[in-house]
Parts: C-alpha cells; sequence; structure tokens
C-alpha cells in the first residue's frame, strides 16, 4: 500500500472524474469548519456520489482496496488478531483471514507508519498483510462497538475461579436489564458458553464464559427459575427476584447442553398510546377501525414485532368505567387498571377460557392469540353475539390474516360477516437522536423511494427532506439507533371486501380491490417515516428486502 501521493487526494478524484471542482470547493469549506475530518471522509458525508465509487476510488490513489466495512462483513473475532487498544491505536480493523494473508481495513487517511506496525505484528503471527481502505467512520462506528458489544465485567466474573455462580448470574441479569435487552440468550458451544442481548431487536454478544462453568450456570438458572434440576429437557420457569421485572425463562437442550432464554418484562409498564407507537392516522381513525360491535379485529406480525404492545394500546383507547373489559393471555405481561385480566395454564386453555369469559357479560373481549379452529370458532361466536373481540395471529401482512383463518377450518361467510379490521405491523429501529448525522437524500435512495410509492400510487416531494446516518455514541450502545417505532398496514373490510370473502375470492383479488379502495401495503407507511427522518431507507430494507 502506497500512500504517498503527488498531488492532494481532492485533485485526484477530479482527474478520475470520480467528483467535479465545486465538489471540491464544498468539501474545503466543509473541512474549515471540522479541520480533523479529512477529504475523503467530507466527500463521503456530503453524498457527492455513490460511497462504492468513491471508495474505490480512493482505494486506487492510495494503492490499496476499497470496500465498505460493516460489522457483517467482518468473518473472523477482531480481538483473536489484534488486541483492542493495538487496534484502536492504529486505527486498524482484521476482518478476513485465507491463504496465509489476512484482511485488514483501515481509514482512508491512514499513516504509513502505523500500517507498517500492523504489517510486522501479522508477520510475526505468519501472515502477510492485505490492506483495505473504508471511510474513517465506519472504522470508528467498529472500533466503538468492541466496547460496547463486549460486556467486560461478565466475562471477568464468566473466566473468574473467584466469582461466585450467583454473582455471575446475577451479572448477566442486570447488565441485561441495564442495557435495555428483551431477551437474554445464554448459549452452550463447544468450547465455552456465550451470552447475548437483544437490543431494539437486534442480537449481539456480551460476554463469553468459561466451559467448565456450564454445569454449574445452568444449575443457578433452573434453581431461580423454579425447574427441575434432574430433567434435560425443555422447561418454562419464571424468575420473581429482579424489581420491576417478571423474567420468563425458556430453557432447550442442544448438543452442547441446555441453552436458557430470559425475556425480560418489565412490570408496571405505562401503556403508550397507539399513536407514541407509530399507527398512522388519528382519533377518529382509530375509533372507526377499533370502537366496534359484533365483530373481530386481528393484528397480525410475526413473533417479536409488537403485536402484544398494540393490542394493549387499543385497549387502553377503548378502556372507560361503563365497558366490562376481559382479556385472556398467555402470560399477562401488562396489568391495566380496570380490567379483567386472566393468565392461562396448563388447566387453562384460550378455548376454554374463552368460553368461561363469554359467561361473565363482557363487552370487549382481548384473545391474546387465536392458534386453532377451536379458538377460532368461539371467537367468531362471541364476535356473532354482541361482543367485540380483539386477537392476534402470526402472518406476514394482514390480507393474509383471511387466508389464515381459511386454512383453520373458519368458513368464508363466518371470516366476511364477523372480520372488521385487519392491522399487520413491523418494529423498526429509531435513529439515534444523540449521534444521527443529517444529510440530503442520495439519488439512488429518491430513485428507490420514487418507485416504491408510485407501485402504489402514492407521490413523494423531497423538497425539505433530510436523511440521517446512523453514526454511533455510548448512549445508543455504538449502534447508532435507540428504540424503536411501528409501521403499520390497515384493512378494513368494507362491504366490496366482504363480499369478495363471502363469494371465495383469492387474495389476489382482495388485495387488488383493497389497493382501489384506499389500504397501502407496511413499504408506504415506512418510507412516509424515512422521509420524516425517524429511521433510514437501510433498517427499512434490512426489516421488509425492499431492494
Amino acid at each position: 500500500m502506497d500512500i504517498r501521493r503527488k498531488q492532494p487526494m481532492g485533485v485526484e478524484l477530479v482527474k478520475k472524474g470520480i467528483v467535479k471542482e465545486s465538489d471540491i470547493e464544498r468539501a474545503l469549506q466543509f473541512q474549515r469548519e471540522h479541520p480533523s475530518m479529512k477529504i475523503g471522509d467530507i466527500l463521503y458525508a456530503l453524498d457527492v456520489c455513490e460511497p462504492t465509487v468513491l471508495i474505490n476510488a480512493i482505494a486506487d490513489i492510495v494503492g490499496a482496496k476499497g470496500i465498505l466495512l460493516t460489522n457483517n462483513l467482518i468473518k473472523i473475532n477482531i480481538e483473536d488478531y489484534l488486541p483492542k487498544d493495538v487496534a484502536k491505536n492504529n486505527k486498524a480493523i482484521p476482518f478476513d483471514v485465507s491463504d496465509g494473508k489476512i484482511k485488514v481495513c483501515f481509514p482512508n487517511n491512514i499513516e504509513m507508519k502505523k500500517m507498517e506496525n500492523i504489517r510486522r505484528l501479522m508477520l510475526n503471527r505468519g501472515l502477510i498483510l492485505d490492506p483495505y481502505v473504508t471511510f474513517s467512520q465506519q472504522i470508528d462506528k467498529i472500533l466503538a462497538s468492541l466496547d460496547g458489544n463486549v460486556s467486560e465485567e461478565i466475562t471477568k466474573s464468566g473466566n473468574s475461579d473467584s466469582t461466585s455462580i450467583t454473582e455471575l448470574v446475577d451479572n448477566i441479569i442486570t447488565t441485561g436489564i441495564e442495557r435495555r435487552a428483551s431477551d437474554i440468550h445464554i448459549e452452550p458451544l463447544q468450547d465455552e458458553v456465550r451470552v447475548r442481548y437483544r437490543v431494539d431487536g437486534e442480537l449481539y454478544v456480551a460476554a463469553t464464559i468459561k466451559k467448565n462453568k456450564q454445569q454449574q450456570l445452568i444449575g443457578r438458572l433452573k434453581a431461580i427459575s423454579n425447574m427441575h434440576q434432574e430433567k434435560q429437557e425443555s422447561q418454562d420457569g419464571r424468575i420473581t427476584t429482579y424489581e420491576n421485572y417478571n423474567i420468563r425463562v425458556s430453557s432447550q437442550p442442544n448438543i452442547y447442553g441446555e441453552k436458557f432464554v430470559l425475556r425480560l418484562l418489565k412490570k408496571n409498564t405505562d401503556i403508550r398510546s397507539i399513536f407514541e407507537l407509530g399507527y398512522p392516522g388519528d382519533d377518529e381513525s382509530v375509533r372507526k377501525s377499533f370502537n366496534k360491535k359484533n365483530s373481530i379485529t386481528i393484528i397480525a406480525a410475526p413473533t417479536g414485532e409488537g403485536k402484544t404492545t398494540t393490542l394493549y394500546s387499543i385497549i387502553d383507547f377503548l378502556n372507560r368505567p361503563e365497558i366490562n373489559i376481559t382479556t385472556i393471555e398467555d402470560p399477562v405481561e401488562i396489568r391495566i387498571r380496570g380490567l379483567n385480566q386472566i393468565e392461562i395454564g396448563p388447566k387453562a386453555t384460550f378455548s376454554n377460557s374463552l368460553r368461561t369469559v363469554l359467561r361473565q357479560d363482557p363487552d370487549v373481549v382481548l384473545v391474546g392469540e387465536i392458534r386453532d379452529i377451536e379458538t377460532a370458532e368461539i371467537a367468531v361466536q362471541a364476535g356473532q353475539t354482541g361482543h367485540y373481540v380483539l386477537s392476534t395471529i402470526h402472518t406476514i401482512d394482514s390480507i393474509e390474516v383471511i387466508n389464515r383463518l381459511r386454512k383453520m377450518g373458519v368458513s368464508d361467510y363466518d371470516i366476511g360477516s364477523i372480520l372488521a379490521t385487519c392491522v399487520s405491523e413491523r418494529l423498526i429501529r429509531r435513529v439515534c437522536p444523540h449521534c444521527k448525522r443529517e444529510r440530503e437524500f442520495s439519488a439512488q435512495e429518491k430513485e428507490i423511494m420514487t418507485k416504491l410509492m408510485e407501485r402504489y400510487g402514492e407521490t413523494i416531494n423531497f423538497e425539505g427532506k433530510k436523511t440521517y446516518d446512523a453514526v454511533g455514541c455510548d448512549y445508543c450502545n455504538n449502534t447508532g439507533f435507540y428504540e424503536r417505532i411501528g409501521i403499520f398496514e390497515i384493512l378494513d373490510i368494507t362491504d366490496d371486501i366482504r363480499e369478495l370473502i363471502v363469494n371465495g375470492a383469492s387474495n389476489l383479488e382482495i388485495r387488488r380491490k383493497a389497493l382501489a379502495l384506499g389500504y397501502r401495503p407496511l413499504v408506504v407507511d415506512g418510507v412516509r417515516k424515512v422521509l420524516d427522518g425517524v429511521t433510514t431507507l437501510d433498517e427499512l430494507n434490512n426489516k421488509l428486502l425492499l431492494y
């Protein structure tokens, strides 16, 4: 890698036709306000051309290979090849090894001395350096994640013979709570035990623990979860010793031991309004969709996409002293004042509980999930006898709810006569408000969003619209995102759609009619939230696989 150039980087890029002189003038003006930034990084921040084209041109100038390095391109453990402090001091990211060569990525403005330091270190390990360059922002983000993704306290206690197993388990759980984890995964591997946290829907490794502590760890988790110690089979338990948290525990044997997943459920959580969740529309549209009798409303989404939270928000919207509301849940995740909440168990199924509830004079019934034909038929009967039923189903979108009920065995007539509203949703991450970097939409982003919206008869005016880059800071654990928001699609069953259902029309026919009547799929609400600066197009694509 030869980083010595006869002419400045900006001049070289203009000569290659990658940028214009006016772009360099803008970059130099920007540099006067941000003197620590180099031209290549400024041009990237200003989005003067496609990032891949820009980094490849810079790499060609400095005699290396270009790459837009992200965490998912790192195929090795960085610290197996470079200690964390060495990686940080030299701004170097090893990301792949093959055939005696190690690929190491540097920022595009790397100093020759630092690159030589890494070359010698790799030679001492018998590896030849294969240098790559990327933008400094990406290097900084990955280096920061070395701190954010590893809990040194857990790793230290997990590998220390002086730390009790009680302290270790407590460290794992309390750290998960502090980091806003929704789930903790404790996974036996071949030669270690891995601890991962799910934060804002994304899993990351928090720590690794010595293999010789595995059995003690399993024993402690079973003891505090009220599980059978002797049984080497799937079990469910609960931890109630942490203030303000009800922790559901699931164990599952695998080839290296027993894996545990802890679901962290906060007690007495305030119910967020449906509009805080990201639901489009206003009070009038919510009343139109949900304030009904003699009908069923179904929330549809895969597991972990916020269905239960949305149900709670709807119930909170409807909750008044003159309305008798009963819920049947597995489990009761949030206790709401004024509601009659039932938790199902081995002797209380959804269908059995629903039969009993209908003798309790309810106005509104929430059924946690419609899983089988028995529950579906009782829910239909409840709707047909004057009740308003709210429930969930696992499907990919709102129109697929109709097909799912058909497959369960519910008749077309019953579906058409009783189904009122189907809502589908996904959760996408919000850009962190503390570190987000504002910029203009690129030409490619505008083209993608325009085509997506035109497909459904929608237009976009980009005037005054900005987007943001997810940078990463301590507040968001160096992810660039903080918390999640829902994107929604709403299918109100009109008379025209009801007629199609009763006549056995296919989902394709129903979708065509619904689009003509104003139904819009998830992507439309998602693009609107990108335009509002709530999230990014990349995040939306990661969730919906748009392109």
